[in-house]
């Protein structure tokens, strides 16, 4: 949403907004011009506005949302809305259910390192853009990050589709694996006849462009080599010589709470899918072969939590760290649901897994223990898609 509100603001449109709560981005868009106001209220919303934009998980009886139906002002989602804006670009979408970010971030990297000067909204802050998940750009070309929840995705017009992956996530939405598969099916169908279609690669490690990728990439894990494959083949099909695509994914540091480490030895992690959770605890281990890891994991959605249950458990009970401490589930509001919510909890997870490495304590006294027990040279994995990211400023 933040990332729409700038492209708003830089032209020159009058933008205000509200969240639940102030956080980083919040106080980033009042800097950028934003009017923001923390709480919901049905004041925020007057017949001076011309359009309102929400995000899907807000719907009937919120106060802003009911007093806009109210007044007739036109209303569309965020997915609805940048899928106005993709129809005035030549447009390069994203999507997969991992690696979404990342791939966005690397290919806008090398597009801008090429001067194609794109413009480019992305799930999550860079440090190329200045701390931003937004950039403007003067160039045809829109790179977007493509989530498929609520099947947002099938909003957009793209001229090429890089898909990273398929994975069984927003089960609350989708219900079934098979209800995934089938969005991004139809989404792959929207690429026009003179588009470009890129799907993962099933590719082993003796590959030349594999070879290639990894020796350049300082992110680390596998599934970034893949991510940065996805950006390649796009980028040739582009045009863009091979050595300029490499520099550019080379100067590639990472984005915003993918692996990042914040300070020497704490790691702060965006994973919330036990795919994911797999791939960053693989990806730590490799890096800090010799040392002890810690790792504090926020469980992001009871829904998640509920749905791919046994899919965390077998992913915890073979990962090779040191200490796993597993706090209270995250709760995203307008995607919860108090049955499942009742019956889904970190303690029966923790319970399920069964290993002595593996507990689950409240935040605070997960903290705590950290702080008693950690030695120099240790290192701090901090991981989950709610915000748990603050606890690493902590360390």
């Amino acid at each position: 949403m933040s990332a729409l509100a700038q492209y708003y603001i830089e032209k020159g449109h009058e933008v205000s907004g509200s969240d639940l709560a102030s956080s980083e981005i919040t106080d980033m868009m009042q800097k950028k011009g934003a009017r923001i106001v923390i709480g919901q209220s049905a004041e925020n919303i007057n017949i001076n506005i011309d359009l309102v934009v929400h995000t899907s998980a807000v719907k009937a009886g919120n106060a802003e949302y009911d007093k806009a139906k109210e007044l007739g002002i036109k209303m569309l989602t965020y997915a609805e809305a940048l899928g106005e804006l993709t129809k005035e670009y030549y447009t390069i979408a994203i999507a997969g259910s991992h690696g979404k970010s990342t791939t966005t971030a690397m290919m806008a990297l090398v597009l801008i390192k090429a001067g194609l000067d794109p413009t480019v909204i992305v799930g999550t802050k860079l440090r190329e853009f200045g701390g931003s998940n937004f950039r403007s750009g003067k160039g045809k070309y829109l790179v977007i990050e493509a989530c498929e929840y609520d099947s947002s995705f099938l909003h957009y017009q793209p001229k090429i589709i890089a898909v990273t992956n398929i994975d069984k996530e927003h089960l609350d939405y989708f219900k079934t694996f098979a209800n995934v598969k089938k969005a991004f099916k139809d989404f792959m169908a929207k690429v026009p006849a003179d588009g470009f279609l890129y799907y993962k690669k099933n590719l082993s490690a003796s590959n030349k462009d594999f070879k290639k990728i990894k020796n350049v990439l300082k992110v680390p894990g596998r599934h970034n080599v893949f991510n940065a494959m996805a950006v390649l083949v796009v980028a040739r099909h582009l045009g863009i010589n091979d050595n300029l695509i490499l520099e550019a994914l080379s100067e590639f540091t990472g984005t915003w709470r993918r692996f990042e480490e914040i300070k020497p030895g704490i790691i702060s992690d965006y994973a919330h899918h036990p795919n994911e959770v797999s791939a960053t605890l693989q990806a730590a281990r490799e890096k800090f072969a010799n040392k002890k890891i810690w790792v504090i994991f926020e469980p992001h959605q009871h829904q998640r939590t509920h749905y791919l249950f046994n899919d965390f458990v077998k992913v915890f009970r073979k990962a090779k760290i040191d200490k796993i401490i597993i706090t209270d589930i995250y709760d995203v509001a307008g995607r919860e649901e108090n049955e499942i919510n009742k019956k889904t909890s970190s303690e029966k997870l923790v319970k399920k897994i069964g290993k002595k490495n593996v507990v689950y304590l409240p935040l605070i006294e997960a903290e705590r223990l950290v702080k008693e027990n950690i030695k120099p040279g240790d290192i701090v994995l901090i991981m989950g898609a709610g915000s748990i990211y603050k606890l690493a400023e902590k360390f």
